[in-house]
């Protein structure tokens, strides 16, 4: 049974095919890391009681990060399954697969 908070394991060796180019990959990884950084600079704000209107600003803009970044690494996987649709599924782009 899966559920909110619980995570659901699969094997994913075969979700290589649709992993995002370097530049790509770079891209994501440094947003991701911006977000973590600004989730910490969250944490200590709250914890020094600063105000409403702060914290909601930097909880968008940790919203912004990790939505483009999820944005991208999803583009990057659309984009290979189409760039050569041809391809059967256990060669070519297995996260446009069904993973049941």
């Amino acid at each position: 049974m899966t559920g909110i908070g619980t995570r659901r394991s699969r094997d994913h060796q075969d979700d290589a095919a649709c992993a995002p180019g370097p530049g790509q990959l770079e891209a994501i990884t440094k947003r991701v890391k911006r977000a973590h950084g600004q989730m910490g600079a969250i944490v200590r704000m709250l914890e020094e009681g600063r105000s409403c209107e702060d914290i909601v600003t930097q909880m968008a803009a940790v919203a912004k990060a990790v939505n483009t970044a999820a944005f991208t690494l999803i583009s990057a996987s659309l984009k290979e399954c189409i760039v050569d649709p041809k391809e059967t599924p256990t060669t070519s782009c297995s996260g446009c697969r069904n993973s049941s």
